[in-house]
């Protein structure tokens, strides 16, 4: 049984989540090649950002909408020590696509697979304003402590008292039981995906005073 070292009042854990529909997507695209030659590899690569430029296009994505690197050319081996063994030169040049058009997102994809993006990074739903939903995720969280606190505060006879203390919480480590792990931080990019929809969350930590009922 674990004392109460520094007794001054009631900590509650508050959390809460919000929940949007998406309204756009981002993807991201590689084209990742081996030829023998560093000429043939440049030729290759390029040959293949064309093709995908031209299919981003066709799908109406407009330039500013997608953002890539310049290509990048490396020597690729197999194997180690005296065993080792030259394969080629490898180029790559990645890319990050976003839409809006979610309901053809599967054929862009395909599309794009298809015009030499032959490798699929990830794909991540976002919404418009996630600092709103952020915000609103918080306010959930307060009144949660809150609400809480208050059932703590009446079943020991007493009356809740003002706000003391508040604390920022990672709501990653809600999940786990507790509420250790990191504090303070501000994960406005953080998010749980699911299946149709983007999943906010936050976490506090409350301190109140108590007062005689």
């Amino acid at each position: 049984m674990t004392a109460i070292r520094e007794p001054w009042g009631l900590s509650v854990l508050g959390a809460g989540s919000v929940s949007a529909e998406p309204c756009l997507a981002q993807v991201d695209l590689a084209v990742d090649l081996l030829a023998p030659t560093p000429k043939a590899a440049f030729a290759e690569a390029g040959a293949a950002v064309t093709r995908l430029r031209a299919v981003l296009r066709e799908h109406e994505i407009p330039d500013a909408d997608v953002s890539g690197s310049r290509l990048q050319l490396t020597s690729q081996y197999r194997g180690y020590g005296a065993e080792r063994s030259f394969l080629g030169y490898g180029c790559v040049a990645t890319y990050t696509v976003q839409t809006t058009a979610l309901a053809g997102l599967e054929l862009l994809i395909e599309d794009a697979v298809s015009a030499g993006a032959n490798r699929v990074d990830g794909v991540r739903f976002e919404v418009e304003d996630k600092p709103a939903m952020r915000d609103e995720a918080r306010r959930r969280a307060v009144a949660a402590a809150r609400r809480k606190a208050e059932v703590y505060a009446e079943a020991c006879e007493m009356k809740l008292g003002p706000v003391i203390h508040i604390e920022d919480v990672d709501p990653e480590s809600t999940h786990g039981g507790g509420h250790g792990g990191r504090t303070g931080g501000d994960p406005e990019d953080d998010a749980a995906l699911a299946p149709g929809s983007v999943r906010v969350e936050a976490a506090v930590l409350l301190g109140f005073g108590l007062l005689p009922a």
